[in-house]
């Protein structure tokens, strides 16, 4: 491969669409099967058992309000990196890219200090279900953030170079699949008694 070429997968295209957006769409389609089978199986425990509203009514919705505010800013730098990379400004981007970073950091800071305040009352993964689904459904989002912030560095840091621009796009898919299911948890987590 010379030094211009662009690795084969980045070219194809299966049914009009380019082989990394198809990729990422398969990507997200697996994560609605986990996400929808652990809120189905929430949703249906909820209904069947009281206890949760007393439960909930121990998460603090300001805490979550916030981080819905900082997750919903920074999709939007997510879109807006999108629109640099198309316009060929890498460098802008990169920096749109580390903002929603940023952003993702910001979610996970503000998750570690309300978790600890929420363990420090006793409200633990073993302490009753609603904090059982609480803890595995607010876990594994918070995974998939760090997930995306790491993946999103990587691109920024092409980004800024020039290179790869397409995958701006791909990311900034992935975080606002993130931020949809944070959509479906907050409301279910925190408002719902």
């Amino acid at each position: 491969m010379t030094a211009h070429a662009k690795p084969l997968a980045t070219t194809r295209s299966v049914a009009g669409m380019p082989t990394p957006r198809l990729a990422i769409w398969w990507v997200i389609s697996s994560e609605i099967v986990i996400f929808g089978g652990l809120l189905t199986a929430y949703i249906l425990y909820r209904l069947a058992h009281d206890a949760y509203s007393a439960d909930s009514a121990h998460t603090n919705q300001y805490i979550g309000g916030f981080n819905t505010l900082v997750l919903l800013t920074s999709s939007l730098s997510a879109v807006l990196a999108h629109k640099a990379a198309e316009h060929g400004d890498g460098k802008q981007a990169a920096k749109l890219l580390l903002l929603t970073c940023l952003g993702g950091l910001v979610f996970l800071a503000v998750k570690s200090v309300e978790w600890s305040i929420e363990i420090s009352h006793g409200y633990t993964l073993t302490a009753s279900p609603f904090w059982s689904f609480y803890y595995t459904a607010a876990g594994i989002h918070a995974s998939h953030v760090v997930a995306g912030v790491i993946i999103m560095a990587i691109v920024a840091r092409d980004a800024a170079r020039g290179r790869e621009l397409h995958r701006v796009e791909i990311i900034g898919l992935y975080w606002h699949f993130v931020d949809v299911v944070w959509i479906f948890l907050f409301p279910l987590l925190y408002i719902a008694k």
